[in-house]
């Protein structure tokens, strides 16, 4: 066979092929391109993971808001401390829901676990917040705003705040069932589960008579708050509605995990808001011994 019959029979089977894959994609119909993923749905999805799977408090941002803390603290020195909440327009937020009376709690807690304060800060118009904060102490502090944007859901924001000096971090004071201060004791009945709806009742007495006329505080007749030791995961404790003014006070708690957690329970009584401080083990069994224990000055 000579050099052009070779290349005829060769150019005949080329169009066979292609022909028949024309053939196969005319059977088959159009096929569509495979689906992709940009990198912003990437980002959705992780910050969806991050809503269900994270607890408050340990994100600086979320949902596109951001707690931006103004002003730097000196140790022992009281400072008009100011920050602002921005939305994902970068503007500072002006629009709050009102939640235990507040349209925002502001939280301050050393990174030790032995220092709280639960104070209230005023908005001005253009959405700077403000409040008169004084922390005893150098070291590590964490921050926590705890809100609801009007039209949006609950968030809790943490920001480190950092004052200057020497500074010795303490050990995590002994889990225990009682907590006095100024004269009042206060006993924590029920045990951390963790993954499961704990109910947790803080009973208050004074002089060793049961307190049965406390005052309503945060639309409640006490505020709970529960810290995780170690990273100072913030968690949501939901008070049971009651009808009477003590002793009792009941919350339900629920624990992501294993391990110690700060529980600070503010109750108000003689018009005076005083704070309890307990350390909890959620591991499904009972704390060690009675010990007594009492929190850092409160900042109402």
């Amino acid at each position: 066979m000579n050099t052009a019959a070779r290349l005829g029979l060769y150019v005949a089977g080329l169009a066979v092929v292609f022909g028949g894959a024309l053939g196969v994609g005319s059977a088959v119909g159009d096929v569509a391109p495979a689906p992709t993923t940009s990198m912003a749905d990437h980002q959705s999805m992780n910050t969806n993971t991050a809503k269900s799977d994270t607890p408050g408090g340990l994100q600086v941002s979320q949902s596109g808001y951001t707690l931006n803390p103004l002003t730097a603290i000196e140790a022992g020195q009281p400072t008009d401390f100011k920050f602002t909440v921005t939305g994902p327009d970068g503007r500072p937020v002006t629009a709050y829901e009102v939640e235990h009376d507040k349209k925002l709690h502001f939280i301050v807690a050393s990174r030790d676990l032995t220092l709280f304060q639960h104070v209230h800060p005023e908005m001005t118009p253009d959405g700077v917040w403000s409040v008169k904060l004084t922390l005893p102490e150098a070291g590590a502090y964490r921050a926590f705003a705890d809100f609801t944007p009007t039209g949006g859901s609950g968030l809790t924001l943490g920001a480190d705040l950092q004052v200057a000096g020497d500074f010795q971090p303490k050990p995590l004071p002994q889990a225990g069932r009682t907590a006095s201060v100024d004269g009042y004791t206060v006993t924590l009945d029920g045990d951390l589960v963790p993954g499961k709806a704990s109910k947790l009742t803080l009973s208050v007495s004074k002089d060793g008579k049961p307190v049965t006329d406390l005052q309503p505080y945060l639309g409640a007749y006490g505020h709970l708050v529960a810290l995780r030791a170690g990273d100072l995961a913030y968690l949501h404790v939901h008070p049971e509605e009651s009808k009477t003014a003590g002793p009792g006070i009941t919350f339900y708690a629920e624990v992501p995990s294993r391990g110690d957690y700060r529980l600070f329970l503010d109750f108000k009584h003689g018009d005076t808001v005083r704070t309890a401080a307990f350390t909890a083990h959620a591991d499904g069994t009972a704390p060690a011994a009675p010990e007594t224990d009492s929190a850092a000055p409160h900042g109402h």
